[in-house]
């Protein structure tokens, strides 16, 4: 081999490894190249303003405090759905047993914290994220799989005891 062949190898092998190590599609990686960007979900244009009728009776003005024009998403929510606004975030009298026994032995206000850092832990510990980060393949559901549920198995179960599924599709002619 000449040495300009032996150089072009090298700078082949050299522009490789680095396209290679380029991190496109990791979302992490991304933001930290380019840093959090805005939420565009954290924006919440406001009611267009109104002229009242009287000046003079308008409230004193609270810094910090509510604005006629701050659009409440939880309460416009609930009017689009049929629904009071007094009742959003609230628990309807009708359910109150069911929160009752859901909440029995407490409830944690950093469950989905806890719940997130518990999964990546039991991902860590059942299928090691060396070969996700080395083949840029993600392990989440061959580490729950023998934790799944067999969807068609379990229908054909209830099916069996008599019970209506009314958003199961039907059967194919010929599988009764």
């Amino acid at each position: 081999m000449r040495a300009g062949q032996g150089r072009a190898v090298i700078a082949f092998a050299t522009m490789i490894t680095l396209a290679a190590c380029g991190g496109k599609g990791d979302p992490q990686l991304m933001n930290l190249r380019s840093g959090p960007g805005p939420d565009e979900f954290a924006i919440v244009p406001p009611k267009p303003l109104e002229m009242p009728e009287n000046l003079s009776e308008l409230p004193e003005p609270t810094p910090g405090g509510f604005n006629r024009t701050d659009r409440d998403p939880e309460a416009e929510a609930a009017i689009a759905l049929g629904g009071r606004p007094s009742a959003a975030g609230g628990i309807p009298a009708a359910d109150s047993a069911l929160y009752g026994h859901a909440a029995r032995f407490g409830v944690d206000r950093a469950i989905r914290s806890t719940l997130a850092s518990e999964d990546l832990e039991w991902r860590r510990d059942n299928n090691g994220r060396i070969l996700e980060r080395l083949f840029n393949v993600n392990v989440y559901y061959k580490a729950y799989r023998k934790q799944r549920l067999d969807q068609q198995a379990e229908l054909e179960r209830w099916r069996a005891l008599g019970v209506r599924n009314p958003s199961a599709p039907p059967r194919k002619q010929g599988e009764e």
